[in-house]
């Protein structure tokens, strides 16, 4: 496969793996929460997205289903600046420097390039494997963002490079051919991504109904973090099963959870109509577990009708909306052109939208006006979905324009456009939701590798959490400072005091009121013996050389 190479590439490879992990630290007076005191799991982040991205990675890797980015076209024009810490004397030489023209800046291109380069492989690793990514750009770096991403994510991968309409007028030259277009690259992670495909096969319909050949596909039920019935209470209903019963979406451990489809999705209408359009299996709780009475219960499937998937979307975008169309929106909201280069709502719901999941995590690293999580609370109104978002702005318009176009789309908002397009609402609905407002704390490491003085030991608790399982974490320090939680047959815990030296003894062990058939326990040394230890069904990890590092 042809590569591209530039000045410092051989530098900026990897320094994504050299990225400090930080915290995020939680602005509370900036953020909203709705009507429940929650933030809905949305997150606005203000501070360098490369160190963001690396703070998101514990808790989101693997996780995000779609990512859209904007990031600046390298035109000349923008005034973006080149900031990354890269151990390079000559990139070194770029840090804190205004970005030039063609002609100014004869290494504009390479400074574009290292600075896209880590945030595209720190953004592949945050995808969920179904999960797909869409980049913006424009004639200047097309052709080598291309490239790029060929490299990043597989020329494989590569499902479209898809031209969009940003000016109704075909643009504003005068002189040669008009580029009144941009262009949206899309890309998946693995075969396994949820956009239709062009062609790709979905193995062999094996089963067979009263309406044909079908593969059993995915189960209906929301599993994994924020799977409790009070995440998405519209999700908790009965579906009538094969034997008449009602069958609700109940966890493996007797818990209520919902089903990943509300029931205004056209799929969950049919099987509501006829049960016999989901595919269903007996499936057991937990051990120990009853519900009503019973050990097991009715689970309902996809069905997957087409050995092929076909291309379904149009890759020329005409119609998505344009340039002027997303002036014409931020000036509804603040009454001004407060930001140059905005994205049309219309256009990033469409891309939001191609997730397969109503209850997708959306990414956008290059926030700029707050688009993306606009768009994601209007499609959540239109179609009853609960996707979130994770916003990450470094300038410090982040509060002032960002977050507070979010605030007033979740409010709802005056008219305040001064020239109101034609049949223009007064008022806007509101959309409801929340966030989180985060800045980028302290590194968790320091350069010796310890644990920074500055890191609480929550900090340090939720990222070997995470970290260790990729579970939700949950705050049980009222039974014991040291406990992490429990997953499966393991339980974990943490001694971690900032000021003192922890031991693993027996009467530390004394005090850990949960065990499981294998018990993780950090600490900073252990008087333990190996065969002691393995007779206890205790590990011994040490603080801080085996926490691991993301």
């Amino acid at each position: 496969m042809p590569t591209l190479n530039w000045m410092g590439k051989e530098k900026v490879v990897n320094h994504h793996r050299d990225v400090p992990y930080r915290v995020l630290e939680r602005v509370p007076e900036k953020g909203v929460l709705d009507s429940h005191g929650s933030d809905c799991g949305n997150i606005v982040i203000h501070g360098d997205n490369l160190e963001a991205l690396k703070a998101l990675l514990p808790e989101y890797e693997g996780r995000v289903d779609c990512v859209y980015i904007d990031p600046p076209y390298n035109t000349g024009e923008e005034k973006w600046v080149y900031n990354d810490n890269v151990n390079d004397p000559r990139i070194q030489r770029w840090i804190g420097e205004v970005v030039g023209k063609e002609g100014e800046d004869f290494t504009r291109h390479d400074k574009w390039l290292c600075m896209m380069y880590p945030r595209l492989r720190l953004l592949r690793e945050l995808l969920s494997n179904e999960g797909f990514i869409a980049v913006s750009i424009n004639d200047v770096e097309v052709a080598a963002l291309g490239m790029l991403l060929d490299e990043v994510f597989g020329t494989g991968n590569r499902l479209a490079c898809a031209p969009w309409r940003a000016e109704k007028s075909g643009g504003k030259e005068k002189t040669a051919l008009r580029t009144g277009h941009e262009y949206i690259y899309f890309y998946r992670k693995t075969a396994d991504c949820r956009i239709t495909l062009e062609e790709s096969s979905t193995g062999k319909l094996n089963l067979k109904d009263r309406f044909g050949r079908y593969k059993k596909g995915r189960e209906l039920r929301k599993w994994g973090a924020t799977s409790d019935r009070s995440d998405r209470p519209n999700g908790w209903f009965g579906i009538t099963a094969p034997d008449g019963t009602v069958a609700l979406p109940y966890k493996n451990d007797g818990t209520e959870g919902y089903w990943r489809w509300t029931q205004k999705k056209a799929e969950m209408q049919e099987i509501l109509a006829d049960p016999e359009k989901a595919h269903w299996e007996m499936a057991p709780y937990d051990p120990g577990v009853t519900v009503n009475g019973k050990t097991e219960r009715w689970v309902p499937y996809e069905k997957i009708r087409d050995e092929k998937k076909v291309f379904g979307w149009n890759t020329w975008l005409d119609g998505y909306g344009t340039n002027s169309d997303a002036t014409a929106e931020l000036k509804s909201l603040f009454g001004s052109k407060v930001f140059d280069t905005p994205k049309p709502i219309s256009l990033v719901k469409w891309i939001v939208s191609l997730a397969y999941d109503d209850d997708a995590i959306v990414l956008d690293s290059f926030a700029g006006s707050g688009t993306t999580a606009h768009a994601v609370l209007a499609q959540n109104a239109e179609d009853d979905g609960r996707r979130h978002f994770i916003l990450v702005e470094m300038m410090d318009y982040a509060d002032d324009i960002t977050a507070e176009r979010i605030r007033r789309a979740i409010s709802g908002y005056d008219n305040l456009a001064p020239k109101k397009a034609k049949n223009a609402p007064d008022r806007f609905d509101a959309l409801g939701g929340g966030f989180a407002y985060c800045e980028l704390g302290p590194t968790l490491f320091q350069g010796d590798g310890t644990l920074s003085p500055q890191a609480s030991r929550e900090d340090v608790k939720r990222y070997v959490w995470y970290t260790e399982t990729k579970a939700p974490y949950v705050d049980r320090s009222t039974e014991s400072p040291y406990l992490l939680g429990e997953v499966g047959d393991s339980c974990y815990y943490i001694a971690y005091e900032p000021d003192a030296e922890t031991v693993l003894s027996y009467d530390l062990l004394s005090e850990l009121p949960a065990r499981g058939a294998t018990t993780v326990v950090y600490a900073d040394r252990c008087v333990l013996d190996d065969k002691v230890l393995e007779h206890l069904g205790v590990r011994f990890k040490q603080i801080p050389r085996q926490i691991a590092r993301v």
